[in-house]
């Protein structure tokens, strides 16, 4: 009779306790890492149990809605300036910082040789339009932008630049061809999902001429107490998120 009286309580129990770890968490991730962490994010749903929520963007607007008050449990950015602000100004756990990848630097075309010619083709200028996200608020454009003052052309393509709101706009203007050429993110043409795998080329800017894109991450102020946002961040450090990072073109730190 025990045993029939402590079992139904047992399951009650035990339910109530694996509703209770399963949890819900928000992420502000930068619009380069978009195919990248949503699979690592179904992995992690897969592993744990718990649900994670993405809303992408260019990394300086999602800060700016982050110091608006928008309910991100986590930040993903495409650079460490944005998180590094985030602590600065009190909305993220300064011990969370670390950097989840580093960002590579292509030039894609689908309709122009530059894997063999790409400096070439930039400086004769026979294109209309060269693509890249906005230096202003995205972390890919301003490297791209540098990459062009390194290499002296800057001026001289100034009038053929076409600003992305983010590298995913950049990206979207040359897959749809309203520009000929343009500077995005390594994980946006390898990933054999991608509109550009297989379908053009693509050139990897010489990493001496642009600075390291190190794509820094942190938990927000009203991520710090969610046991579902802390272990999505140990997560990403995980062998298998490390592998699915790789796969999507990113390098790691050393």
């Amino acid at each position: 009779m025990k045993i029939k009286t402590l079992l139904p309580g047992l399951v009650l129990a035990f339910a109530a306790t694996t509703s209770a770890k399963a949890a819900t968490v928000t992420a502000a991730v930068a619009a380069n890492f978009t195919k990248t962490i949503e699979e690592i994010g179904q992995a992690f749903t897969e592993d744990t149990g718990h649900t994670i929520r993405f809303s992408f963007g260019p990394s300086g607007k999602l800060f700016a809605q982050i110091r608006n008050g928008a309910p991100f449990d986590l930040f993903f950015s495409a650079n460490e300036a944005a998180p590094k602000a985030a602590i600065e100004h009190g909305l993220a756990v300064e011990d969370s910082y670390f950097v989840y990848s580093q960002g590579v630097l292509v030039l894609y075309s689908p309709t122009l040789p530059v894997a063999n010619n790409a400096m070439a083709i930039l400086k004769q200028g026979d294109f209309r339009f060269l693509s890249m996200a906005n230096p202003r608020t995205a972390p890919y454009g301003t490297e791209a932008e540098r990459f062009l003052q390194n290499v002296g052309l800057h001026q001289a393509l100034r009038r053929k630049l076409v600003n992305g709101e983010s590298i995913a706009h950049a990206f979207q203007y040359v897959v749809t061809k309203n520009a000929q050429l343009g500077f995005v993110a390594k994980s946006q043409v390898v990933d054999p999902a991608s509109p550009a795998y297989n379908n053009g080329e693509y050139w990897e800017l010489p990493a001496e001429l642009y600075n390291p894109i190190n794509q820094g991450a942190v938990i927000t102020k009203r991520g710090e107490k969610n046991e579902a946002a802390i272990a999505f961040m140990d997560y990403m450090k995980s062998p298998r998120a490390i592998e699915i990072i790789k796969r999507y073109g990113y390098n790691l730190p050393e």
